[in-house]
């Protein structure tokens, strides 16, 4: 059964909606899991349970500025089969012992398949989950993370022609599927430009995350008070519309490589609709000005390398979390860190912006050994 039928053009953001979120055809319908090494990608969670590990030092500090004693909501959105919440709260329940009997978690995920698993991977701790929704909480007081979320969410494309944006639309030609330009959906993706202050050259294509900005939007409204860390691929928005990525950025994975063949007309990503993951870079520019719009401040944004080397600094967490010495188990542990924070790797590429409501702008651990984008 096609996901694309022979009806009027879609967006590409349209297109990448029913791809990745149609709720039997859809790439992330399909399993419980995508990433990892029988996946199509790898996470910073994949490495091991050290990145949740370390998360939970920051969201331990950032539950205590809130209260020492109220309930605590923990959300995490786009939370796959649960596994990252696991590590987190294996790690507060080890690290924050008093503060886990006051946390309330909140699995947000868009796959059936994904939500039926997260009892089973949080085991004992499944007490703990309040709700495993497709839908964010209606109000909530605590943390939200969302880890490699608004890199997949649809976004549109567009293409500089003759002083004139134009969008990119998906058609059906024959029995194949191919772009063809026409006129914006939406007069949302020249305002969008327009606010940044930023023009494309002819011939360029970029992705425009109108997506990604709304949810943020809702994010905040619904956060009563507490703080906010979203970590992604992506750019301030004189890098991401720029020469050196005058392509755009949309991607499709499968099996680990994004090297599919493909044309102007056929890019790779839309080939095998359903079958692979879809990505695009994130413009972290126009995400903190919706966030400043709707009310929240900005601590820090910054490369996971620095966030997480924060978080390892010994005035602020043991460093025996690492183990020492020759075993097995120490030594998986220091290559999992090196694997997270190593620049031109994980480290580099996936950035880290924590936001804040309702607390002022308290210093946090990773903000604490320096604020670095590169």
């Amino acid at each position: 059964m096609s996901l694309v039928h022979e009806r009027a053009p879609l967006t590409v953001a349209a297109f990448m909606d029913l791809a990745l979120y149609h709720p039997r055809l859809g790439y992330y319908a399909r399993t419980a899991r995508c990433s990892g090494r029988a996946g199509d990608f790898y996470t910073s969670v994949d490495v091991g349970a050290l990145f949740g590990d370390l998360l939970a030092g920051q969201i331990a500090e950032m539950a205590a500025i809130l209260s020492p004693d109220a309930p605590f909501d923990l959300v995490e959105a786009g939370a796959g089969n649960g596994l990252l919440a696991a590590d987190l709260m294996h790690a507060l329940a080890r690290r924050a012992p008093a503060l886990l009997p006051r946390t309330r978690l909140h699995l947000v995920e868009a796959s059936q398949a994904a939500r039926a698993a997260h009892a089973g991977t949080l085991g004992r701790l499944a007490a703990h989950l309040a709700t495993s929704s497709a839908d964010l909480p209606a109000s909530f007081e605590g943390v939200l993370l969302a880890n490699e979320l608004l890199d997949a969410l649809p976004v549109h494309q567009v293409v500089m022609r003759d002083g004139q944006l134009r969008e990119i639309y998906v058609i059906r030609d024959g029995d194949r599927l191919a772009t063809a330009e026409g006129p914006l959906s939406t007069p949302a993706l020249a305002d969008y430009f327009d606010a940044l202050a930023v023009t494309l050259e002819d011939g360029w294509r970029a992705e425009v995350n109108l997506a990604a900005m709304q949810w943020l939007a809702a994010v905040a409204e619904r956060l009563t008070r507490g703080f906010i860390i979203l970590i992604d691929y992506g750019h301030a928005a004189t890098e991401l519309y720029s020469a050196a990525r005058a392509c755009g950025t949309l991607t499709g994975y499968r099996r680990h490589t994004s090297d599919v063949p493909g044309t102007v007309a056929r890019p790779a990503w839309l080939q095998s609709p359903g079958e692979q993951d879809l990505t695009s870079h994130v413009d972290f520019t126009s995400i903190q000005r919706v966030a400043g719009d709707a009310g929240l401040t900005t601590l820090g944004l910054l490369d996971q390398t620095y966030f997480l080397l924060g978080l390892l600094d010994p005035s602020t967490l043991d460093p025996s979390t690492l183990g020492s010495g020759g075993s097995a188990a120490a030594v998986k542990r220091r290559l999992a860190l090196k694997t997270l924070i190593m620049p031109g790797g994980l480290g580099s590429t996936m950035k880290v912006l924590l936001l804040a409501k309702g607390v002022g702008t308290p210093g946090v651990r990773g903000c604490a050994y320096r604020v670095r984008l590169t």
